[in-house]
């Protein structure tokens, strides 16, 4: 294919360079001259403006979006009115899936095609694959499946339905269909439904990794404080005590544990990879304020939950966890401390 990838972002550069190397043209576009430079420099065709980009793909075009979510709506702004009927706008950032719907109402009624591709895979995705999740026409998913083939992990087409991986027309149910199914999904990508069902797909995606990277955080906070028997704690009317100092005399290599954990464990994953990694670099992670940020598809996520009425606790605790992180519960600790000085002339210890 030739595609048009706009956005040259950590992601959106390494996107390009897996589609290069996996024999795609890649005419690229971003508002920081030097990220365009930077992708020419290993097979990419810059493009200096909108203009440029568009005129240099070949109808079907297909431009691929990668940006924050606040700009998408602006960026499809720039780009709408240059495209013609037939071509593919793909927007594979973390946008809410409602907005997904909406755009791709308006891009219809222009007869452009518009997908929402949820993308996972982060800073490994060059060298590991990304994987897909992804909502629309299923005639717009298969003019654009090579791409995505090669983007997923697995690096190439499903079968189809009638066990072809050739590339497809652009109208050809089998490609459509085989983008639906198991065999897709075994690669790494999926068409998961109509508009918004993408990114509904990774909304949900993202609360459970909330929920899996505070899993592990508490967790290894409490083996980090599996010693707390070693110290002799205050005495005072202010201070439960430590029942058992006996039993929490341990002093353990969290870097260790979480290798270990790595190898035939359960509990093994690619977010323990990242965390034994971090560990083994510095054990007390010295580098980091420990201010976590939540860029939205955890809040959605919680969100659609109380509408449809699913419980969601854990999700819902590890983004609230997050916003503590940033200081956001330091108004009602200090009310907490006030009602304790009221009620029992408990006089607040200093941490």
């Amino acid at each position: 294919m030739r595609i048009g990838m706009v956005g040259l972002g950590r992601m959106g550069a390494n996107m390009v360079r897996r589609l290069v190397k996996g024999g795609h043209e890649c005419v690229a576009y971003d508002h920081t001259a030097d990220n365009v430079k930077a992708v020419a420099g290993f097979g990419a065709r810059g493009a200096a403006t909108p203009a440029e980009l568009v005129k240099a793909l070949p109808p079907p075009r297909v431009v691929w979006i990668m940006v924050p979510a606040a700009v998408v709506d602006s960026v499809i702004g720039q780009f709408a009115p240059l495209l013609t009927r037939g071509d593919v706008l793909i927007d594979g950032g973390n946008s809410n899936y409602r907005d997904d719907i909406r755009r791709a109402s308006e891009l219809r009624a222009k007869g452009i095609h518009y997908l929402d591709v949820g993308t996972s895979g982060g800073v490994l995705g060059f060298e590991q694959g990304y994987c897909l999740m992804i909502g629309g026409a299923p005639e717009a998913v298969a003019l654009v499946e090579p791409a995505l083939a090669t983007l997923s992990p697995g690096g190439r087409q499903a079968a189809a339905a009638d066990g072809t991986t050739e590339r497809q027309s652009q109208t050809a149910r089998p490609a459509a269909a085989a983008a639906a199914g198991l065999s897709a999904a075994k690669m790494g990508y999926l068409h998961c439904g109509p508009s918004g069902a993408g990114h509904f797909v990774k909304m949900v995606h993202n609360g459970i990794e909330y929920g899996l990277m505070a899993a592990y955080a508490e967790g290894l906070n409490l083996l980090a404080h599996a010693d707390a028997g070693r110290t002799a704690g205050a005495a005072d009317a202010e201070t439960a005590p430590l029942a058992d100092p006996q039993f929490y005399q341990y002093q353990l290599d969290l870097a260790a544990i979480t290798e270990v954990w790595r190898h035939g464990s359960i509990i093994e994953s690619r977010l323990l990879d990242l965390t034994a990694a971090a560990l083994a670099h510095d054990g007390k992670l010295t580098e980091f304020a420990g201010h976590v940020a939540d860029s939205g598809e955890g809040r959605w996520t919680v969100e659609a939950a109380i509408e449809v009425g699913v419980p969601a606790q854990v999700l819902t605790a590890a983004l609230y966890g997050r916003f503590e992180s940033r200081g956001r519960a330091e108004f009602s600790n200090k009310l907490l401390s006030a009602m304790r000085l009221g009620f029992g002339g408990h006089i607040e210890r200093s941490a």
